[in-house]
């Protein structure tokens, strides 16, 4: 399984970016899918993450409101709409892949892909 993630940049507190992760390998569309972030001298955060058919998603209550999780199972990629950034939403963001359909632990995620940085500047 490779995760390739992708849309990060600089951008201005208040504004919007959308991350996106490409899956080659396994079978996309039957596990759920979920994005992390660390900030520089923090340990790693969850974010969020969907189900295996998008009809379902959870999100950490700092970014609950302001992302969105969705995925294209045709297409192999999950998303991540950020709105409303903030300074302290700086971060690598990585997207990561369930061993299981539904989320049921931040422990469910056993395959990692390479980060993507976002900087928000205030």
């Amino acid at each position: 399984v490779q995760l390739q993630a992708s849309g990060g940049g600089l951008v201005q507190a208040g504004g919007s970016l959308r991350l996106s992760c490409e899956a080659s390998g396994g079978t996309f569309s039957n596990y759920a899918m979920g994005w992390f972030r660390q900030a520089p001298g923090k340990e790693r955060e969850f974010v969020g993450a969907i189900s295996w058919s998008g009809g379902n998603t959870y999100y950490a209550d700092s970014v609950k409101g302001r992302f969105t999780i969705s995925r294209d199972n045709v297409k192999n990629t999950m998303y991540l709409q950020m709105n409303s950034l903030k300074p302290e939403d700086t971060a690598v963001y990585y997207c990561v892949r369930s061993g299981r359909s539904y989320y049921t632990g931040t422990n469910d995620f056993g395959f990692w892909g390479q980060g993507t940085q976002v900087t928000v500047s205030s």
